[in-house]
């Protein structure tokens, strides 16, 4: 007789028990009955990862979204606010919900650092930065090399977000100098910066937040250099993509008024600081041959005139430099560190030069100023401003000096003025026109210098974090330091914010929100993490394509926290290393090249390059799919499965 029989004879009898009868089941009963039902019955009942109605209904929002943002009709700005008060109005989300993105912390970075790169912009600095990092265009191979590979050093060093919001104005700068369209040079720009930015830990606040989940996971921390043993690899794959295959996919858009279509063409004269950088230099150096929409006419030089002046002729102190062209190109000429104009009355300006702007005016038949000269007629005297260049229908006008030339009606004239002055004679009889020259303020070269030390000291807050700082504390202190150091005006900074770009990035993280409040992010992860079966390599590529998917739709943290312990549970159920599975998330959700709204760098870059949608998906899906090759291959040799 076996043990178990023995046991059950030996087993006392149970007591007998009033029968009663059962009591009726309460909701909660129900409820419970129904959970352990679905819990035995697997597949017989409903789906563990089913999608509720909230989940189709941000589906469906989700794919209208990405089909207004391909079609590119409608702002971003205007389409992802739409999508979100489409979710709140449906009961997706709260309206806090909706709202919580502008006080999320990456957003309130970006936002900061404009008024950053505003301080950079007024002193000059980013002009300075944008020459040394690009120099002379040398053809599109060249150029798009020497921005992308110093961009992908710095990026893994800082983080890449307030990089590139640092070199967007100077690379927007370099390419109108250049005569190259800017839709030549964002993308590889943002490109650039997401690829170096996945070359160490704080590359990228993606990393950071991975290596924090992985810390909760394994009680130790992921080396600073440890990722870069893919992220090299993809970082050079992806510049060499770039450079011989995604250059060529680039759009090629033009602004609609090109320098051409300009009929004005303004005589002005500048002359050569006496101690500046251009004094030795010769014409090519200074890169003052082949300025768009402008070229030198002559050099006056201690009353020799240098007709003709060829690249190899040096510059002294002093040399009064006669230079004809349209107004865009007399406005960059004015911001040319070592050249001020010639009108010597301009330092007699009562409003000092940060409050000061160009501005055109046409001086009409009525004026006092026809037939007499602009000395003759004391022209600073009676508007408290000075003529720096003249324009006459479309013709040069020949005379050695400025204040000689002698005015005529419908001359056409780019004054330097205080900022009040558009006001003060829109209605004078005196002019037909008055109209304020856009982006035209002086710009203050003296504190270059300042603005440069401000940068480095943000740069060595950011990598370093005393004092527990973070990249916004650093951001927050440089803007803090701009606006104290005069380096910029609190209408500039005001005005340096990008509030497209603002509002796209907020609606964006409340779209992910929805996503994983309503179920869709989890169930979709989970069904693409398990599509792979028992493999574990397939596994670790359905890892990688499930939060590169997400990433594209949603932020990158979310898609990186979605993921992370989806993959844990596929790491642990196969019996497998998990540090492959963290590298793939850190990869995947960082390489992001398919939509602007996948990462914060290609939002950035959306309106400088004049991008639509559809240049996202034809340049970033190879991109895509080549790092994600590399990556699950390259992972499970380097830390096997």
């Amino acid at each position: 007789m076996s043990y178990r029989e023995t046991w059950r004879q030996r087993r006392p009898a149970p007591a007998a028990t009033p029968r009663c009868p059962p009591a009726a089941p309460t909701a909660d009963t129900r409820r419970t009955r129904r959970g352990r039902r679905q819990k035995h019955t697997g597949n017989r009942g409903e789906p563990e990862h089913s999608v509720p109605w909230q989940g189709w209904i941000t589906l469906g929002v989700i794919g209208l979204t990405l089909a207004a943002l391909i079609r590119g009709r409608v702002g971003p700005d205007i389409v992802l606010a739409a999508a979100v008060a489409i979710l709140v109005f449906a009961g997706v989300l709260s309206p806090a919900e909706a709202l919580a993105g502008m006080a999320n912390e990456g957003l309130a970075t970006v936002a900061v650092l404009y008024v950053l790169v505003a301080g950079l912009t007024e002193t000059g600095a980013v002009r300075w930065i944008g020459q040394s990092l690009l120099g002379r265009s040398k053809g599109a191979l060249v150029s798009t090399a020497r921005l992308m590979a110093p961009v992908s050093v710095l990026s893994a060093f800082t983080n890449n977000t307030p990089l590139v919001a640092m070199l967007i104005p100077a690379v927007s700068d370099w390419c109108r100098r250049q005569s190259i369209s800017p839709s030549r040079m964002m993308l590889p720009l943002s490109y650039a910066a997401i690829m170096g930015g996945t070359c160490s830990l704080i590359g990228t606040s993606t990393n950071l937040v991975v290596n924090g989940l992985w810390k909760g996971t394994a009680d130790q921390a992921l080396g600073f250099f440890e990722i870069a043993w893919v992220g090299a690899p993809c970082a050079v794959a992806g510049t060499m993509y770039m450079l011989f295959i995604g250059r060529r996919l680039l759009p090629e858009r033009k602004s609609v008024l090109s320098f051409g279509d300009d009929a004005r063409s303004y005589t002005v004269e500048m002359i050569v600081e006496e101690g500046g950088p251009l004094v030795g230099r010769t014409i090519e150096q200074a890169a003052l041959r082949g300025l768009p929409g402008l070229f030198l006419a002559e050099i006056d030089r201690d009353d020799e005139i240098l007709p003709a002046v060829g690249p190899e002729v040096a510059l002294r102190a002093g040399d009064r430099l006669v230079f004809v062209g349209v107004v865009d190109s007399i406005v960059d000429l004015n911001k040319i560190r070592g050249l001020t104009p010639a009108p010597d009355q301009v330092v007699k300006l009562d409003a000092p030069r940060p409050r000061r702007q160009l501005v055109e005016v046409v001086v009409s038949n009525t004026s006092p100023l026809v037939g007499r000269s602009i000395r003759e007629g004391r022209f600073r005297t009676m508007y408290n401003a000075v003529v720096i260049a003249v324009a006459r229908g479309g013709q040069r006008i020949s005379k050695k000096k400025i204040g000689d030339i002698v005015l005529g009606a419908g001359d056409t004239l780019l004054l330097e003025a205080p900022q009040s002055f558009a006001e003060q004679h829109r209605l004078s009889r005196d002019f037909y026109l008055v109209s304020p020259v856009a982006d035209s303020t002086p710009v203050r070269h003296e504190r270059a210098a300042i603005a440069l030390a401000i940068l480095l000291v943000v740069i060595l807050v950011a990598v370093a974090q005393p004092f527990g700082f973070g990249v916004l504390h650093a951001a927050v202190l440089g803007a803090g330091l701009m606006l104290a150091a005069r380096c910029c005006t609190g209408s500039q900074a005001r005005r340096a914010v990008d509030w497209q770009i603002v509002i796209v990035i907020a609606a964006s993280l409340a779209l992910g929100v929805a996503m994983e409040r309503s179920g869709v992010a989890s169930a979709l992860g989970t069904q693409l993490a398990t599509v792979a079966g028992a493999h574990p390599w397939l596994a670790l590529g359905a890892v990688y394509l499930a939060t590169m998917l997400l990433t594209e739709m949603i932020t990158n943290n979310a898609a990186a926290v979605l993921m992370f312990p989806l993959a844990h549970v596929v790491a642990t159920k196969m019996g497998v290393d998990f540090k492959p599975f963290v590298m793939a998330i850190m990869m995947a959700a960082s390489a992001s090249f398919s939509t602007p709204i996948g990462y914060q760098t290609n939002l950035m870059v959306l309106s400088p390059g004049g991008y639509r949608f559809a240049d996202y998906l034809r340049v970033g899906v190879p991109m895509n799919l080549l790092l994600m090759l590399i990556t699950i291959t390259l992972a499970p040799l380097i830390w096997p499965l």
